[in-house]
């Protein structure tokens, strides 16, 4: 499966103080475990650079697209995924899996020029033949995550399905403990045309998937990714059953009381998940959704709080995403 060997970079000196998390007082911790992994999933909310992928219908963040899309506008939207991502945890997290990152270059720029630049992070993704050029990646600390190879699972198109991103798979080294590691990102299609009308879509993301994790029976196996269903739902039930893996974030809430990731229509509920291995949930330290009060602004339609997105609609307002960050802490 995995065919694509990679050197393993040196990791970037810091060069800086790590901001550190709003929240590091309020989640569990363990300091007498010697190690743990920190995995963070989240959705960027249309994480685009301001140029045109040939071939690709990016043309909204063009600067003259609906979106009116500007370097201003792209660099404020880098620096809060970066802000994002560190607000997690009173550390950096080891592994960062996100959706909806347009090319290399926004990678590129995330984890070199914006808040993250002296992080140290190096990082894979697919070159997915999704019609608008959105992409997963995986972004991991060469201290705590090696990567020995990596592959990506393409998934072939039902009839009536528009071609999807395929699924990132990492296999990995965690050089304190010398255990391997395997990672799978996906970002499945989404319900745009109706839930019943695209579940099968979605489906056949959920049969790859298990498919590939067969072959690694036994193994340490994290799945993680927007799934676009919530946990109840045919594609998650199928891993469940099919490949053996239980979701350990179908009930995650939020530090700060956030009932979900993701909120429509006054409802929060969880698109995003962090499916484990037999072999790794005794392992699991904590589970959480990162809530923290910048992220979140006032529902004034439907009450409470709501994640602070960077567009409602085609209107602009400065936000980070539209989905909260999911964090996962596994003890190695």
């Amino acid at each position: 499966m995995c065919n694509r060997l990679i050197t393993v970079l040196a990791l970037l000196l810091l060069n800086s103080t790590i901001i550190k998390s709003q929240t590091s007082n309020l989640n569990p911790q363990n300091n007498s475990l010697k190690l743990q992994i920190t995995l963070v999933e989240l959705n960027c909310e249309n994480l685009f650079d301001c140029q045109h992928d040939e071939g690709k219908e990016d043309y909204e963040f063009l600067a003259g697209g609906g979106r009116y899309w500007s370097r201003t506008k792209y660099w404020r939207k880098l620096n809060n995924i970066g802000q994002a991502i560190l607000s997690c945890y009173d550390k950096l997290p080891d592994l960062v899996a996100l959706c909806e990152v347009e090319n290399d270059t926004v990678l590129h720029d995330l984890t070199r020029r914006s808040l993250l630049r002296n992080a140290g992070y190096e990082y894979l993704m697919t070159e997915s033949p999704d019609v608008r050029g959105i992409d997963v990646a995986l972004l991991y600390q060469p201290r705590h995550f090696q990567p020995v190879c990596y592959d990506y699972i393409a998934v072939e198109p039902l009839t009536g399905m528009r071609p999807t991103r395929d699924i990132l798979y990492v296999r990995g080294r965690i050089p304190r403990s010398n255990d391997t590691l395997h990672v799978f990102v996906v970002h499945a299609p989404s319900r745009y045309g109706g839930e019943k009308e695209t579940r099968p879509f979605r489906q056949q993301v959920s049969r790859k998937l298990a498919e590939a994790v067969a072959q690694l029976r036994g193994e340490k196996i994290v799945v993680t990714g927007d799934f676009n269903d919530y946990y109840n739902n045919a594609s998650l039930r199928y891993l469940e059953r099919e490949a053996h893996l239980t979701n350990v974030t179908k009930h995650a809430v939020g530090i700060n009381g956030s009932k979900g990731n993701y909120r429509h229509e006054g409802l929060w509920r969880n698109l995003d998940h962090v499916l484990l291995s037999p072999e790794l949930l005794p392992l699991v330290d904590s589970v959480y959704i990162n809530d923290a009060g910048f992220l979140l602004e006032e529902d004034t339609r439907y009450g409470g709080f709501k994640p602070r997105r960077t567009f409602i609609g085609f209107r602009y307002q400065q936000g980070f995403s539209d989905h909260l960050p999911l964090v996962v802490r596994i003890r190695l």
